[in-house]
């Protein structure tokens, strides 16, 4: 396992946070120009390429006979169904409060990393992830009771669900396959999936190939999909799946407030709660790690 500097780990997951954060409200206005379905697949294939020409010098590590169905399985499950799921949901619900649901995966990912990884369950962190669930809970009464759809919710739980399954596998493969090739892999995988289900449902001619949508389409491919998902995968590699994961509940708090900046969303009392529930999720998730780097 290859163990990433402390500095280091701190870059990617505050360019992690970042990006993914501003990619819910950039993704809500690209629905403005395009099917959402047909969105997915059009990132994830320009992403999906980028990375194949950053390992193509290392083709040899794609190993494509033999991990081929590993590469499969991250598409569907990490690509096809969480772009899908999440694309096609923003159309029901604000960007900001539909990512608040969406990251329910770190206490999702959490519990699944003691069941399947054998990581660790301490109280603080079953407080913590405890602690998660009730801040998207509250976010999401909030919004059933301000009108928004089931369905939107419902595909916001799917997409998180997926994404779960999908970063425990990635987990349980790491050491056996070369992480770009793998992340590249699934990214082309799942964006042919896509845009089979997208021909399928949704026209082409229907997207408006304007400057604000192709800088848009961009800006996602190249920093949320191509490097964001490489990024988040050297870090579930170097450490525990469930503490990376739980880091990633900041990310509802930037998509409210770039969402808030950019299409007007507002922020309730309730919204406010669950955040600083979920603000605390994370202080008790990693209260181990820096108990632990204070004792070394």
């Amino acid at each position: 396992m290859n163990q990433l500097s402390r500095r280091r780990t701190a870059l990617y997951l505050t360019f992690l946070v970042i990006v993914w954060g501003i990619n819910w409200p950039l993704s809500k206005l690209a629905l403005s120009y395009t099917p959402p379905v047909l969105f997915a697949a059009l990132r994830t294939l320009i992403g999906g390429i980028l990375l194949c020409l950053i390992a193509l010098p290392n083709y040899q590590r794609l190993n494509l006979k033999q991990n081929w169905p590993a590469y499969a399985i991250a598409g569907v499950l990490n690509i096809s169904l969480y772009y899908g799921l999440q694309t096609i949901g923003l159309g029901y619900m604000p960007a900001g409060m539909f990512s608040a649901i969406v990251f329910l995966q770190p206490v999702l990912l959490g519990i699944c990393s003691w069941l399947w990884l054998g990581e660790s369950m301490t109280v603080a962190k079953i407080c913590g992830l405890t602690l998660g669930f009730c801040g998207v809970a509250v976010i999401s009464v909030s919004g059933l009771s301000t009108g928004l759809s089931p369905e939107g919710i419902g595909l916001a739980l799917a997409s998180a669900l997926s994404w779960c399954f999908g970063t425990v596998f990635m987990k349980k493969k790491s050491d056996s396959v070369d992480i770009i090739w793998m992340t590249a892999m699934q990214l082309i995988i799942g964006s042919i999936l896509l845009f089979i289900s997208g021909f399928w449902a949704e026209k082409f001619s229907a997207i408006v190939w304007n400057s604000a949508f192709v800088i848009n389409l961009l800006f996602i491919s190249v920093f949320v999909i191509a490097i964001g998902w490489l990024v988040f995968f050297k870090l579930v590699q170097s450490g525990e799946a469930s503490k990376v994961g739980s880091f990633t509940f900041l990310i509802p708090l930037l998509a409210l407030g770039f969402s808030a900046l950019f299409t007007g969303e507002h922020i309730t009392v309730r919204l406010a709660l669950g955040l600083l529930l979920i603000l605390a999720s994370i202080l008790l998730v990693n209260v181990q790690i820096r108990s632990r780097s204070r004792s070394v």
